[in-house]
């Protein structure tokens, strides 16, 4: 597995105060562990307070990883959003993107799982608010990039939010599965990560150009709606 690169030169924040350093702590940590079997006391330690100090942001580690994982998808809209700066070509911004995405996950395997897994899902409530908010954020990246035509006229600012959303599922599918794929050594190596995903992606824009999916009525795109 390729080892996983350090958040601490993307992080969109500065240290500043306790539940920051807190959550700086937690991702230094999954960047380095890649896994979340750490302890709130071990976070404390990390960040130089006590080890009751967590709690007093944190309810239980649950809450913290929700902060995590939400910060997790600030770095990946991030990313992708400095990957396409000064590109003009729409298709090139979604190709990108795609890159910026793909290499995200490989990178820090723990955090991508966290993100995007079950783990922060119960089974009577659903995403943690602060999390499906930045999942949100990262997602209207892609609906900008695809509303401005990087699919070609088949997909444009004036498609209905319906065929958007079947070009973001499509898009998103074959994203993540790749991703999961790397980082899981079904696909290798990691290091052609980028290739990887040019190739896939220029293939699905091909197919996308000729046909977007339906998506059936009550299908959400994205973190599902508060009940």
């Amino acid at each position: 597995m390729t080892r996983a690169t350090s958040t601490t030169e993307q992080r969109p924040y500065h240290h500043g105060d306790l539940q920051r350093a807190i959550v700086v702590a937690a991702l230094d940590v999954l960047s380095e562990s890649q896994s979340t079997e750490f302890s709130l006391r071990e976070l404390a330690r990390r960040a130089g307070v006590s080890h009751n100090a967590p709690y007093k942001h944190f309810a239980d580690k649950r809450d913290l990883l929700a902060a995590v994982s939400a910060v997790g998808f600030e770095l990946l809209a991030k990313r992708m959003s400095e990957a396409m700066q000064q590109l003009e070509n729409p298709r090139e911004r979604l190709a990108a993107m795609a890159r910026a995405y793909v290499r995200g996950g490989v990178d820090n395997p723990a955090l991508y799982r966290l993100m995007f897994g079950g783990y922060l899902s119960g089974q009577v409530s659903g995403r943690p608010a602060i999390e499906r908010t930045a999942a949100e954020d990262m997602k209207a990246l892609l609906v900008d990039a695809i509303s401005d035509g990087a699919l070609g006229p088949v997909v444009s600012g004036t498609a209905s939010a319906p065929t958007v959303n079947g070009a973001i599922l499509v898009f998103w599918s074959q994203m993540h599965g790749l991703t999961l794929l790397l980082v899981d050594r079904l696909v290798g190596p990691a290091d052609k990560a980028d290739e990887l995903s040019e190739s896939v992606m220029q293939g699905m824009l091909e197919g996308l150009a000729n046909s977007i999916p339906v998506v059936p009525p009550g299908v959400w795109i994205g973190p599902p709606p508060v009940e």
